[in-house]
């Protein structure tokens, strides 16, 4: 059974990291001016939703499999997955099955918006931060060289930066560029894990 979990969590981390790894490039493109509206906004949001229950069954399955002593830390890092999964799904499936279509037909819903002191804007930010506390829960259920856990690690540490970036009270592009490093620790980490289940089992 711990070898098909084992499976199972190489599975969803690895669509994880697919979603991360779009939703970076998709990032990138439209910063640059590349990717435009409506698609920078409909990649975007279609792949941040893809990582958010697979990131979170992965979670599961890393919690499956941790040895009793460590268990408290993954089951820590589950809960907060949980939340991240719950805040982010909520946003991404409002932005793509309300939002965009209403802004195709001309009819946008200020509700909807995602700015600056709006609604969306606090739900993905603290979705966000719950994944990188569920990170930095987890990364101590993890074996101390290894390379899931480092990652783990990088991005639960950058949380604070994601906090400040979502709650500072003037937003910039200057200040979203600082949350640049997040195209490398959150990805990463779901590789790493990808790596780590597939090795481990």
């Amino acid at each position: 059974m711990a070898s098909e979990v084992r499976d199972f969590g190489f599975f969803a981390a690895s669509v994880a990291f697919l979603g991360g790894a779009g939703y970076s490039v998709a990032q990138v493109l439209q910063i640059a001016g590349l990717l435009v509206w409506p698609w920078d906004d409909g990649l975007i949001y279609g792949f941040s939703l893809l990582i958010a229950w697979p990131f979170m069954l992965a979670m599961l399955a890393l919690h499956y499999v941790t040895p009793e002593p460590k268990r408290f830390w993954s089951g820590a890092g589950l809960l907060f997955s949980v939340i991240y999964a719950t805040y982010v799904a909520l946003m991404y499936a409002v932005q793509l099955g309300t939002a965009l279509p209403l802004r195709l037909m001309g009819r946008p819903n200020p509700l909807f918006a995602v700015d600056r002191y709006s609604l969306f804007w606090a739900i993905d930010g603290l979705g966000y931060i719950c994944m990188g506390i569920a990170t930095l829960f987890s990364a101590q259920a993890l074996p101390a060289t290894s390379w899931v856990r480092r990652f783990f690690l990088a991005n639960g540490l950058f949380t604070a930066m994601i906090a400040a970036i979502y709650f500072w009270p003037h937003f910039s592009i200057g200040l979203l560029l600082l949350g640049t490093p997040w195209i490398l620790t959150g990805p990463g980490s779901f590789l790493a894990m990808a790596l780590w289940f597939r090795k481990s089992s």
